[in-house]
């Protein structure tokens, strides 16, 4: 018994092309979303991270000095514990900005005395350096909190980008299969007009392209957050055999809601697919009326 023949013809090369461009578009939406939410996940820990702590810069004294300094600022009400860097702390601390060869010689350090404040009750900046200046020292101290705002905006703003593109590449997808799809029904319309002639109504005829482009949308939306989940677990891979990824860089973990996002990819992929087929042949349909 022969296989009945369907009322569609079978995929083409177009369709082929179709395919592999909404897959390259779900891909980069893919991409797009997963840096979005990880310029979030880098905002929420480094903030969490710098915020109660504060540095306070020494000129004019010595060692000894500092020590007496760090002594008076660990004793002010909403201050958890005050220490002063080390020559080594220093160096390690500034090695980002002199690079391998460390810091020259000669070069005048300042002393710096490291504060966490308590997070009930944080002390600020001006009442340290106030308190300082009371007791004879050249000191300034300058709250982290101050540069974790400046952090979170710029990442907000990258954040907003990666969402722009995402619903861009999305209306793209959505405006190409309406395209494909009203290609498909010019190119199919012996067969509508057999339809037609036959009683099929026009919800029938759109019944046929919008389960035709389900499908593909299905499985283009697939292969595209499958090829994401690669690039990124490659991306995560190689960031955590580094040991040296930014923290204010977006943070791809491929943790729960990011294989959300994955998972979520190809059933949008599908919808968007078949709303548009529909929404351009019904359309279509009742325009030749």
């Amino acid at each position: 018994m022969s296989k009945p023949t369907p009322l569609l013809p079978e995929s083409d090369a177009r369709e082929a092309a179709l395919f592999f461009v909404v897959a390259a578009l779900c891909f980069l939406a893919v991409l797009a979303a997963l840096t979005a939410r990880g310029t979030y996940t880098a905002a929420k820990a480094w903030s969490a991270q710098v915020e109660g702590q504060m540095t306070v810069r020494l000129m004019d004294t010595d060692r000894r000095g500092a020590d007496e300094a760090a002594a008076i600022v660990r004793g002010l009400y909403g201050v958890e514990s005050a220490s002063v860097l080390s020559q080594a702390e220093m160096e390690a601390l500034l090695a980002p900005s002199f690079g391998p060869g460390g810091i020259p010689e000669g070069v005048p350090l300042p002393l710096l005395i490291a504060v966490e404040t308590m997070a009930s009750a944080p002390a600020d900046a001006e009442t340290v350096s106030s308190a300082l200046k009371a007791a004879g020292f050249n000191a300034v101290a300058e709250a982290h909190a101050t540069y974790a705002a400046e952090a979170r905006r710029a990442l907000g703003t990258l954040r907003v980008a990666a969402i722009g593109v995402v619903v861009l590449l999305t209306a793209t997808a959505i405006a190409v299969i309406a395209f494909a799809t009203h290609a498909a029904l010019l190119a199919r319309k012996d067969i509508v007009d057999v339809l037609h002639l036959a009683g099929a109504e026009d919800s029938f005829i759109a019944h046929l392209f919008e389960r035709r482009f389900w499908i593909l949308g299905l499985k283009a939306g697939a292969a595209g957050s499958v090829s994401a989940l690669a690039v990124t677990a490659m991306i995560v891979f190689s960031a955590r055999s580094a040991g040296s990824q930014s923290q204010l860089l977006p943070q791809l973990s491929l943790d729960f809601w990011d294989l959300l996002i994955l998972a979520i990819t190809p059933v949008a992929a599908g919808l968007a697919a078949r709303w548009a087929a529909r929404g351009t042949v019904t359309h279509s349909l009742r325009a030749t009326l």
